[in-house]
């Protein structure tokens, strides 16, 4: 194996969005990051077989901004 191009593999704490935690092996950020879910198995709709809209990232703000001059009716 080539040296010094794998990433590190190091324990994170995983936080549900019910705020139980894991600790987990992975290559994300740095050993003793954090990671907190937006949407997990127990919320997700593919899961729960409930349907809500999740715009945790303001995607439908920013095409309403976008295209707010096509009179588009919502």
């Amino acid at each position: 194996m080539k040296k010094d191009i794998h990433p590190d593999y190091h324990d994170i704490t995983v936080v549900l969005t019910d705020g139980t935690e894991y600790k987990m092996r992975s290559t994300y950020g740095k050993a003793g990051d954090t990671l907190r879910l937006d949407i997990d198995p127990k919320v997700h709709p593919a899961w729960t077989g409930e349907h809500r809209l999740v715009d945790t990232g303001g995607q439908v703000a920013k095409f309403k901004k976008r295209f707010k001059g096509l009179d588009i009716k919502t």
